[in-house]
């Protein structure tokens, strides 16, 4: 297929039109086979965001008329997970976050794991799946499993069954086969009419779709969008400006960062916002591609980021779809020409505007003319930029930037680190607000209680 006409293609597959087209007919094949609204949902015992995710559901059922077909997973799909024990870290201290958010319980402290113990629960919930009642079963499980010992854990499963947990090897199977087949490899993923929800961050989307089939109960509320609510809406201008005034925003929030990453690309753009009102400083830490550092990225994978990518730039007002894949040339042009727009103060300008170029516009920026569109666009002088492109010093510090984020506990991107304060991905930018929220309002604190004992 043409390079020129890849974007398009790309661009119809995501487009809103046949997204629309899609779900007119799965409704009607639906209403024609005078079937429920039916969610099918993947957990998994020791995945934080599954416990999480059940704790909403019975909520989520009463406000709706729909119906659950629960699937146990417990195995990861290896080639999916790059660092399955950091995932499983930021999960549990994501779960902290997210618990709050929508006050629903967590541990405070991480219990070690027993894949012994998760085999046998895993097969006790296999075995409720074919039984009526498999949420008031699974939820108090689940909390023991996260909250309670051993013995409170043993004492709801079934000795017959967790005594021969290798009779449900196979149905473990089926229930992995079919989250891998229809296009996914995470658990805490609810699939509805061909589409995806993954955990608490994506139930809005959920939310938003049996409201327009009007299959709420009561009224079409949308709950589960707390974390993009008031989004540097905290604070005034001039409360900001006081505190720039106090020093309380010098210290940055640094953003490890992908060209090829679309959710970089929404990252970049919603972190800048952030920054430019709270007037913090941002530093982007390139880093390469997982595919260039010779790791493996499923197709699976990429389709699904791609359509979930989709709906969150659409969220959030940008352009996204007209994909030109910088892969290669493209991520290693826009690596080489870094340090030469930070030098001309147009750094961030020059990594917004290639991103939105190649994610959202189609730009091909492995070509001399898309690439003098982007630099020019950010304010450079291309005669200069191009003299530069066989610069290769770059690949030294985006090997350091990679260095660094292994350092921090993290490993994939976008990630980000403010103060004390470490976050995974795009979703996580309104807890950097929160942070710097709370050191505004703690110095406030502080200086009234100074100048009560100065009163004093």
């Amino acid at each position: 297929m043409s390079s020129a006409i890849v974007p398009h293609v790309a661009n119809m597959l995501l487009s809103t039109r046949l997204l629309n087209i899609k779900r007119v007919l799965v409704e009607l094949k639906r209403k024609r086979q005078k079937q429920p609204h039916m969610v099918t949902v993947y957990i998994c015992i020791n995945d934080a965001y599954s416990y999480l995710l059940l704790q909403a559901l019975p909520e989520l059922k009463a406000r709706y008329d729909i119906e659950f077909d629960f699937r146990c997973v417990l195995n990861k799909q290896q080639e999916m997970y790059p660092a399955p024990d950091l995932w499983d870290i930021n999960a549990f201290n994501d779960g902290h976050y997210l618990s709050e958010l929508y006050e629903l319980d967590f541990p405070h402290q991480l219990k070690k794991q027993s894949s012994q113990l998760d085999s046998q629960i895993t097969a006790q919930l296999l075995h409720w799946e074919l039984e009526p009642g498999f949420l008031e079963k699974a939820l108090p499980l689940f909390k023991l499993y996260w909250q309670g010992s051993e013995n409170e854990i043993k004492s709801m499963l079934n000795p017959a069954v967790i005594s021969h947990a290798e009779c449900y090897l196979h149905h473990l199977m089926a229930n992995e086969n079919l989250l891998k087949n229809n296009g996914h490899y995470l658990s805490a993923m609810l699939h509805y009419g061909g589409e995806w929800y993954w955990g608490l961050d994506r139930l809005q989307y959920l939310e938003r779709r049996l409201n327009y089939l009007s299959a709420y109960k009561l009224s079409p509320k949308i709950k589960f969008d707390l974390g993009q609510k008031n989004f540097c809406k905290q604070y005034t201008k001039s409360q900001v400006n006081k505190a720039n005034e106090e020093g309380l925003n010098q210290d940055p929030i640094e953003m490890y960062w992908s060209i090829r990453s679309p959710y970089s690309y929404i990252a970049l753009v919603r972190a800048k916002e952030l920054c430019d009102f709270y007037q913090v400083p941002l530093i982007v830490k390139p880093v390469l591609p997982m595919v260039m550092r010779r790791m493996q990225v499923p197709n699976n994978k990429k389709f699904y980021i791609s359509l979930d990518a989709k709906r969150e730039a659409k969220q959030y007002g940008l352009g996204f779809g007209l994909i030109a894949d910088p892969l290669g040339k493209g991520v290693e042009r826009c690596y080489a020409l870094y340090e030469f727009a930070q030098s001309q103060g147009k750094g961030l300008e020059y990594l917004e505007n290639y991103a939105r170029g190649v994610w959202a516009q189609g730009i091909r920026s492995d070509t001399d003319k898309g690439l003098k569109e982007i630099v020019e666009r950010s304010g450079l002088n291309w005669q200069a930029a191009k003299q530069l492109l066989g610069n290769n010093s770059w690949r030294h510090w985006a090997q350091q930037n990679l260095a660094e984020l292994y350092g921090e506990d993290m490993w994939g991107v976008p990630s980000f680190k403010y103060l004390s304060h470490k976050v995974f991905g795009q979703d996580r930018i309104n807890c950097l607000e929160r942070a710097i929220v709370q050191r505004f309002s703690a110095q406030s604190d502080t200086v009234k209680i100074s100048v009560m004992n100065t009163l004093q």
